[in-house]
């Protein structure tokens, strides 16, 4: 951080950066090689300690990072004080460098599809799961931002552990569309391919009628009758852990 008053460095990076709330956000946004000119906290000694506990291989990058500021400073900066009293803010992933992950090919784990989704923090929930699967990435359709400050919250810094974009229908990525489906095969029955696109509906109103039709196979999660739905991060979890008990789920460094 080149200047030294962290509440004018803060004042110059929020508009261009993405707000990291809390912690675990840091830890993790760090962990995965995000770009953090500036972090400060309440407590400087209690956020050193937690790393200490929590998060030691980069302890050494909050030390250098976090800027202690009075309580009341750190409660203007953010819209929900985080009970870590911990904030930051960090350079936001290229939408170029996002587009190529997901289009390398082969692929070697499936790209999560929301189509369509309402709720951000069950946006941000998705992008933790596929981070910590080893998914390529996260793309929605529609108008969700999914680098919504609500949605970094949700996904807890791991919107650097894997590519977040969002995209048309059209423009998704090659690879065999699995869409789920009430009306869909059993997906006990399959196996999904690491090179998959797996396509999860939104919370109210399900699958588009484009993104159906772009569908190669519609799959179902089974289900109690009587039992409408499960929730949108619930399904991307259970058809993940599916996916990955083949042997596909990351298994290491």
């Amino acid at each position: 951080m080149t200047d030294p008053d962290p509440l004018v460095a803060w004042r110059r990076y929020a508009d261009p950066c993405v707000l990291l709330d809390g912690f675990h956000a840091l830890k993790h946004a760090l962990r995965f090689g995000a770009e953090v000119p500036v972090a400060v906290t309440a407590d400087r000694t209690a956020a050193l300690a937690l790393a200490d506990e929590l998060a030691p291989d980069v302890r050494d990058a909050m030390d250098a990072l976090l800027a202690e500021v009075e309580r009341e400073a750190y409660v203007s900066l953010v819209p929900r004080p985080h009970p870590t009293a911990v904030a930051a803010l960090a350079v936001r992933s290229s939408r170029e460098d996002g587009l190529r992950a997901l289009a390398r090919t082969p692929r070697r784990a499936p790209v999560v599809v929301l189509d369509q989704p309402r709720n951000l923090g069950n946006a941000g929930a998705v992008i933790r799961l596929a981070a910590g699967f080893g998914a390529t990435g996260v793309v929605t359709t529609g108008t969700l931002d999914p680098w919504h400050p609500t949605v970094v919250r949700g996904g807890a810094g791991l919107h650097f552990a894997t590519a977040v974009e969002r995209l048309e229908v059209a423009e998704l990525p090659d690879g065999p569309l699995f869409a789920l489906d009430p009306e869909g095969e059993d997906v006990r029955g399959l196996k999904l391919p690491d090179d998959a696109l797996l396509a999860f509906g939104s919370e109210r109103s399900g699958l588009s009628s484009e993104l159906r039709a772009r569908a190669d196979h519609l799959v179902a999660l089974p289900m109690r009758p009587q039992v409408s739905s499960y929730n949108l991060a619930t399904s991307v979890a259970m058809t993940l852990y599916h996916w990955s008990a083949d042997g596909g789920a990351f298994q290491g460094p």
